[in-house]
């Protein structure tokens, strides 16, 4: 299988619009305007959040105001990421089937395969680690995620060159039991860059660049062409920025349900991603669900799939919610990273059962 794929460096761009335009490239995929396209792109100093996580659970709202660095929701699902011009995004926008068949999964796997094999041409040992990371000795030097939408893939990553871990901790709110799990005292100590471990032979962008560009297409066999963004690309870009991507509002639309108090949450973490699920009963005897809020940093296609199981849950009463989860994933097609109906089921029996409870 030989396929063509364009190859676009936007540059450092602010982070907001670097998400408007995934959104833009994905649009004009589908209908077909633009070809299959490897990415590249880098953001100034960025804390990036989930499409399903809490603002402020996962990102320190006023040191990141108070010292310029950028809030940003993406699109995709997984958990917060600090990002600055010392590392290197890329983003692939395709068809399903341009790849290869297989599942998001299968996808993901081998597109993590593929940087890692660019990255071992620089001379580290990078390793896909299952779900979406990829490692050198159990340190994150890679996270990637992405989803399908319709026949369109995007997938997306990042390659840490060089990063402060002081800002980067300061950015974000680690949960401690995270850390705790790996055994780490801080954030820091869970990633590495190529300049920690290539010192001053650490290759610059465009070395780093090709090295992947190599790795994919020895594992894909597909051939590369640059061009620059095209003009639709930003002007639609900027219209999703100005609309929706770039609003505060959209950035804060899953703040901190946590602080809710008549809000109950339940947790199923598991090894891919943790799903919170928050809850208000209603009625005389807190029999149906008044409102319902899922939030994490797992992985999940289409991306108003969450969105729609809340919907169908709103009103149902507490003992047809099991239910309506298997029905509602029975009768749709979705692609998840490791998460399924019965962690979404787990997550809110523990948020029905921490409610009643509280009574």
């Amino acid at each position: 299988m030989t396929g063509r794929f364009r190859v676009v460096d936007t540059g450092v761009r602010e982070g907001r619009f670097n998400i408007a335009v995934d959104q833009a490239m994905i649009e004009l995929h589908q209908a077909g305007r633009i070809p299959d396209t490897f990415r590249f792109m880098r953001f100034p100093p960025t804390a990036l959040i989930g499409r399903h996580q809490a603002l402020s659970q996962e990102i320190d709202v006023p040191h990141c105001r108070a010292h310029g660095v950028g809030i940003v929701r993406r699109i995709t699902g997984g958990g917060a990421i600090y990002l600055d011009e010392g590392q290197l995004g890329w983003g692939l926008v395709f068809r399903r089937s341009a790849l290869g068949p297989g599942s998001l999964a299968e996808i993901a796997r081998d597109i993590c395969v593929a940087v890692a094999t660019g990255l071992r041409k620089l001379g580290v040992d990078a390793r896909y680690r299952p779900r979406n990371d990829i490692e050198v000795d159990g340190r994150k030097i890679s996270g990637t995620g992405g989803f399908f939408d319709g026949d369109t893939l995007i997938y997306q990553g990042t390659v840490l060159v060089d990063l402060d871990p002081a800002a980067m901790v300061a950015a974000l709110r680690v949960p401690r039991a995270k850390l705790e799990k790996r055994q780490l005292d801080s954030a820091a100590q869970r990633v590495v860059t190529l300049r920690e471990l290539l010192g001053p032979r650490t290759p610059g962008l465009p070395a780093i660049q090709q090295a992947l560009l190599e790795a994919f297409a020895e594992r894909f066999d597909v051939e590369w062409h640059a061009e620059d963004l095209g003009a639709d690309e930003e002007a639609l870009a900027w219209r999703h920025h100005r609309e929706e991507i770039g609003t505060d509002a959209f950035v804060a639309e899953i703040d901190d349900p946590a602080q809710a108090s008549d809000f109950a949450a339940g947790t199923q973490a598991g090894p891919g991603g943790s799903i919170t699920t928050y809850v208000r009963l209603e009625g005389p005897v807190r029999a149906r669900i008044g409102q319902v809020l899922i939030t994490g940093d797992f992985f999940i296609a289409p991306p108003r799939t969450v969105l729609d199981l809340e919907a169908a849950l709103r009103g149902a009463y507490v003992e047809e919610a099991t239910g309506i989860i298997q029905r509602f994933f029975q009768e749709r097609t979705i692609a998840a990273l490791s998460v399924g109906p019965d962690d979404f089921r787990a997550s809110l029996e523990a948020a029905i059962l921490a409610a009643s409870a509280s009574r």
